[in-house]
This record gives structure tokens, C-alpha cells and sequence, in this order.
């Protein structure tokens, strides 16, 4: 097969799309025909040793795909060869052929095209988790998201619409504030022109959000923990604007608000038991026409550098996909 090659730490442009050896799955694996893999901010830390894990080289990238099932390992019995399939692997996702965990396999909705099925663990995941699990949001509340034009951040608006929150959505520009409300939002606030901490009071009748879904970090999470609800929570998913926040204890203990931290990866490991009733809930959400899963950019594999490159400047909107031939001939 053919994969994205990481061999060592190195920039998207160093990438080698080169000949690998194929897969094979051991017991409690599959491995998947890959038509579409997500392309995802961990992605371009990974390659750069800078992310959680680390595999070992010669790695490819990939969190996420969707694909058809091409053989299965010992003591799988809920999946087969030909099964039209989503996989979370912890890596490998650039390339041909995937193995991943069978328990984190999942047939996809008839109705599920490969592209969305493989930008759709991550983002929606993230978002789902990020709500349910650490914020415990409850119907009725307010959410705000930084990065609302973002993947994840385009994910969060809807999940958190369809649990009945309302949403202001945190973007730069009025093209992305626009996305975002195009995706749900009842609300969007540009930082780049707009005084964040001030337009988030103003829009919550002088109480602050409930919920802040941050993957942005710096100003908007200084903007955040300043526009806050009583009992308030801000739950930390990533540092897309470069600076990682140092919040001041006092502040929490004065506005009685929680600064949480998630990782939705580290799940795959510590609780993967969750997982099948999260995507039983996002698997109907998309069915009832809930979550539009859009694909804002459709890359050839062999140009992964490209789609890195789009995380890295802040200029994807939306999901970025990268495709194989298999896509193209589905």
C-alpha cells in the first residue's frame, strides 16, 4: 500500500507519500480500506513530536476514516469484510490501509458518505464529550464557543443546538462569523473588530456564559473567565492561537467557576465504554438532520502537506478531508 510517512520529526512539506507494508490485524483488530481520512489540528503536532503520543517511526498521521472493512482479527464478531465503516486508530489514518481497534469501529448510516464518516469522529466526538462528559451542560444554557468556524468549533454549534443550548459562537472575521451562523449560532462575535469580554456580557443580559468551549486559548480564555456565570465552566480543548492561558486561582474562587481540561483522545484508553453510546447519540442526531457534517475542503492524499498547512495558517473553514482512488470511485 501507500501511506503518508512521517520518519522523522519533521514540517508537513517533509512528509513522504511512499510504498509501506500492508497492515495486518491482530486479535480485536480490523483493517479498514481507506477512503477518506479526517485531517485534524493533533495532526500537525504529531508530525512534530509536540502531541500526547508518540508512535514510533517510520508513523503516519490519521486519527480518523472512513472506508470499507478489508479483514478482521481474531474475537471480532460484530464486524466483517465489506462493512461500510467510521475507525478511530490511534494513528496511521494517511494512508491505504488503516488497523485500528475493532470496539472503536463503528458501521456507518446508509445515508453516511465516506468523507463524512471520516471528519466525523473527531470533531463531533470532541464536541459531544466536551459537553456531556466535562461540562454537563443542561438544556437551557448558554454556550459560547472560541474558534466556532473551525471544525470542531462548527461540530460544537451543533451539538450543543441540539441539546437546546444557545450558542454565540467566538470567530475572526466576518466570513467565519457568518459560518457560523450559518451552522446554528444564535449569535457570533468577531474579536478581531468587537470587544469580546464586553459583547459576551452584553449577549448573556450581564451574567456571562454558562459554557465555554475554548480551543483557542490566550485573549479568549482571559475574555472568558471575565464574562463568566456563577458555577460557570470553561473547558479547555486546545491552544489553536499559540498561547497556553495561566488562570488565576482567585478569579475562580471569587466567580465559584471551573477551568476543565479535556482530552478526547485519552478516552480510546480510559473509558472506552463511553464511546458507544456517544456515537449512538451522534450516529441519530445526524439521521434526524441535526448535524450537517459539511466537508469545506476535499484534498488528495498524496497532497496531506497541503491540508496541514491549511490547520496551520488558521485558514481551513470547516472540516478538511484528505481522499484516496477508493474515494473516487465510490
Amino acid at each position: 500500500m501507500r501511506a503518508v510517512l512521517c520518519r522523522e520529526y519533521c514540517t508537513p512539506a517533509e512528509l513522504d507519500w511512499a510504498e509501506t507494508d500492508d497492515p495486518v490485524p491482530g486479535p480485536g483488530e480490523v483493517v479498514v480500506d481507506v477512503a477518506a481520512c479526517g485531517v485534524n489540528f493533533a495532526d500537525t503536532l504529531i508530525i512534530q513530536g509536540k502531541y500526547q503520543e508518540k508512535p514510533p517511526f517510520p508513523f503516519s498521521p490519521g486519527l480518523e476514516v472512513g472506508g470499507i472493512v478489508a479483514a478482521v482479527g481474531d474475537g471480532v464478531d460484530k464486524l466483517a469484510p465489506g462493512d461500510r465503516v467510521l475507525a478511530i486508530p490511534p494513528s496511521g489514518g494517511y494512508a491505504e490501509k488503516v488497523k485500528a481497534p475493532a470496539s472503536l469501529t463503528y458501521k456507518i448510516p446508509d445515508a453516511m458518505p465516506f468523507d463524512i464518516a471520516a471528519g466525523f469522529p473527531v470533531t463531533y466526538g470532541t464536541a459531544h464529550g466536551a459537553l456531556i462528559w466535562r461540562a454537563r451542560a443542561q438544556e437551557g444554557e448558554t454556550c459560547a464557543i472560541h474558534g466556532a468556524a473551525g471544525g470542531v468549533g462548527l461540530a460544537s454549534i451543533e451539538v450543543a443546538k441540539a441539546m437546546g443550548l444557545t450558542v454565540i459562537g467566538t470567530a475572526g472575521g466576518p466570513e467565519k462569523c457568518k459560518t457560523a451562523l450559518d451552522y446554528g449560532a444564535d449569535h457570533a462575535i468577531d474579536y478581531r473588530s468587537e470587544d469580546l469580554k464586553t459583547r459576551l456580557k452584553e449577549l448573556t443580559g450581564g451574567t456571562g456564559a454558562d459554557i465555554y468551549l475554548d480551543m483557542v486559548g490566550g485573549d479568549a480564555f482571559d475574555a472568558s473567565l471575565r464574562a463568566i456565570a456563577w458555577d460557570g465552566r470553561i473547558v479547555i480543548i486546545g491552544f489553536a492561537g499559540g498561547t497556553v492561558p495561566k488562570p488565576p486561582a482567585n478569579i475562580l474562587l471569587v466567580k465559584n467557576c471551573s477551568v476543565i481540561g479535556f482530552y478526547w483522545g485519552s478516552y480510546a484508553r480510559k473509558r472506552p465504554d463511553l464511546f458507544d453510546s456517544q456515537m449512538a447519540d451522534l450516529f441519530r442526531w445526524f439521521e434526524e438532520g441535526k448535524l450537517t457534517s459539511t466537508i469545506h475542503h476535499h484534498i488528495p492524499m498524496p497532497e496531506a502537506a497541503k491540508a496541514l498547512d491549511l490547520l496551520t495558517t488558521r485558514k481551513a473553514t470547516g472540516k478538511v478531508v484528505l481522499t484516496t482512488d477508493l474515494f473516487s470511485a465510490a
